[in-house]
């Protein structure tokens, strides 16, 4: 009986050995086979670690590889705990690129260690160290190269991790399309600075283009459209329409045709261009509102009726030399600027002078997306009010309940604003067409496009005047150079906007990626309270000694001249009340500040018992509860098979 128990006990250390064994097998098998799968769980509300939408539809049409190289300093123990723990999401977010491209993407992540051959190249390709305070430098950059060209980013920004996703995105799609974009101008303004200053004798000096034209020629391939053209060149990838006052019937048919095609339009229209020298006389027209194409895109702005907003004054000087505050010239803070669009999330300040108001045409099926608005404190006034300085503006001023859009996207399949086909030309400017019959060329010629052949992208900026070099960037003589000082988001608001426009549509679409940081909300509404309460106790304190320090005031005017510099028993009586006073209610804030001190420490034993306790807690349970099962059950079967 005895070698019977013996040899069962053998037989089960060696069955247990052997299960032992396989598990061990399955396990390395099975890490070997789900090392090769995507099988990652985005639990997060906002998909922070997923691709979108657009940018799978880019990456399917990837016609020539990228190599994306991370030039990361990654076992320096002084680099900053926050670089640390964005460098590592950053790198697993782009192995979605490398995953989801078939092949076409692949990451490299490079440590360039001192002297190393790595920081060699990533000083060649153009990363930037950033020097520590202990004296040491470290890599954080990132470049994309495809064939011969290449795209550096010298410094990664961790700010900038809700738009990490557009950024690399459209990193590729720049990759993939080497020649230039090409940007048509067309604006009533001298921003090409082709000829003398408006008002002066032939023999002037020549203008300067303006600023945001030199900046747009780094990028782009930019042309200038005269408001008279009649046809728009069909390379052309994008339009910028600056002021276009008085632009002929069959170029605005032309932008419409544009917009048919499935092209993108940024259009900065004014209600009263102060910036407009043409019509500097008293009466003339200072607008630039095209209401036919506004129409068609579902959109309308008020001619001649500007902005007034008491919450977004400027400082100006008046006609006579005085400082005001200006309800008409908008200095716009970053609460006003819609931060979820990519054009507009890093802006902190835009200037408008005198602005107009946008909005959307009831009924309209397009998407509207407001990215600039007023606040409640602002109401239109008339145009020409402008040029008398604001006395009688803020003494006229009635304020709205409503909020005003100042610079708004639309997006969708338009309809085209000219159903009958395209304007007759001037006599003078109809072609000669040899070989063919005027009849059946004009009619050729008339048919265009009647319906969308895909979805277009139109940013309406109600103001004109924020691009006129002064109004966004000074200029200074620095030991005889002339220094540039970008002083407002103007500029940064059109570089962003051709940006994404000029890219492809799948681009477009691509959205801030949501909030990275989520706060522990309860802590904060515990501190929000007691703050609340510390405030609300300040206050009576406050009002406590402004009434003591006027009572020490009354009672100080009573006294006898004599008695200048002695203190009388009503005022140390005063003195002696207000301490014991001050005393009570310094008192009550320890208590406030102690119990939120309590409250916020008990929520987070709670929130440690969960995670530390409890949770291990009901695994072990759930595990034991498992082992119990199987060990009754395997009792069990053993019995039967005794019997």
């Amino acid at each position: 009986m005895s070698e019977k128990k013996n040899g069962f006990g053998i037989s089960r250390s060696v069955y247990s050995l052997g299960g032992v064994i396989a598990v061990l097998l399955i396990l390395v098998f099975a890490n070997a086979i789900l090392s090769r799968a995507n099988l990652r769980w985005d639990a997060t509300a906002d998909k922070l670690y997923s691709l979108s939408e657009g940018s799978h539809k880019i990456l399917s049409n990837l016609e020539q590889d990228v190599t994306l190289k991370v030039f990361y300093t990654r076992d320096n123990v002084n680099t900053p705990l926050y670089i640390k723990t964005y460098a590592g999401r950053m790198i697993d977010f782009l192995k979605e690129y490398e995953y989801y491209s078939d092949g076409k993407i692949r990451v490299e992540v490079i440590d360039p260690q001192p002297d190393s051959e790595e920081e060699e190249w990533a000083q060649k390709y153009g990363v930037r160290g950033v020097n520590l305070p202990t004296g040491e430098k470290i890599y954080f950059g990132l470049v994309a190269a495809a064939a011969d060209q290449e795209e550096v980013i010298p410094t990664i920004d961790p700010s900038r991790e809700e738009h990490l996703e557009y950024d690399i995105t459209r990193i590729i799609s720049r990759l993939q399309t080497p020649e230039k974009p090409k940007i048509g101008v067309i604006s009533a303004l001298p921003v090409f600075g082709s000829g003398p200053p408006m008002g002066m004798m032939q023999q002037g000096p020549q203008q300067e283009p303006w600023v945001f034209i030199n900046e747009l020629q780094k990028t782009y391939e930019v042309e200038e459209i005269p408001a008279t053209a009649e046809s728009i060149d069909e390379k052309i990838d994008l339009l910028i329409l600056l002021h276009p006052k008085e632009m002929s019937e069959t170029l605005q048919y032309a932008v419409d045709q544009h917009v048919l095609s499935g092209k993108n339009v940024i259009l900065f229209a004014d209600a009263f261009c102060i910036s407009d020298d043409s019509a500097a006389g008293m009466g003339m027209d200072r607008s630039s509102v095209p209401e036919k194409l506004l129409k068609a895109w579902g959109l309308e702005m008020a001619s001649n009726k500007v902005l007034a907003d008491i919450n977004y004054t400027t400082r100006l000087r008046n006609q006579n030399n005085q400082v005001e505050e200006n309800p008409l010239w908008l200095s716009i803070p970053d609460a006003a600027i819609n931060d979820e669009e990519i054009v507009t999330a890093n802006l902190e300040s835009i200037l408008m002078p005198v602005a107009g108001t946008i909005s959307q045409i009831e009924g309209s099926s397009y998407e509207y997306t407001r990215l600039i608005t007023s606040t409640a404190d602002s109401a239109l006034v008339d145009g020409f009010r402008a040029q008398f300085g604001s006395a009688q503006i803020r003494k006229d001023f009635s304020p709205t309940v409503d909020t005003y859009d100042l610079a708004v996207r639309v997006r969708g399949e338009f309809s085209t604003g000219f159903p009958d086909g395209k304007p007759e030309a001037g006599p003078s400017s109809a072609p000669e067409k040899s070989g063919e019959e005027p009849e059946k060329a004009d009619a050729d010629e008339a048919k265009g496009l009647t319906a969308a052949t895909g979805p277009a992208t139109i940013i309406v900026v109600a103001d004109a005047d924020m691009l006129f070099d002064g109004y966004y960037v000074s200029r200074q003589n620095f030991l005889g150079f002339e220094v540039a000082r970008v002083f407002n988001d103007n500029l940064n608001l059109l570089l962003n906007t051709t940006e994404m426009l000029t890219g492809s549509d799948a681009l477009i679409t691509i959205r801030s990626r949501g909030k990275f940081e989520r706060p522990f909300t309860k802590v904060e509404e515990l501190e929000r309270k007691a703050q609340d309460r510390w405030l609300a106790k300040e206050q009576e304190l406050e009002k406590k000694m402004d009434e003591t320090n006027q009572k020490l005031q009354t009672l100080e005017g009573q006294k006898d001249p004599s008695q200048e510099f002695i203190i009388s028993e009503k005022q140390q009586a005063e003195i002696e009340k207000f301490r014991e006073e001050k005393q009570r209610i310094n008192q009550e804030l320890k208590i406030v500040r102690r119990n939120l001190r309590s409250d916020i420490e008990a929520l987070e034993t709670k929130v440690k018992a969960i995670n530390i306790v409890l949770m291990p807690l009901l695994v072990s349970l759930a595990g034991i509860g498992y082992a119990l099962y199987r060990r009754s059950k395997s009792q069990k079967n053993h019995g039967e098979s005794v019997v």
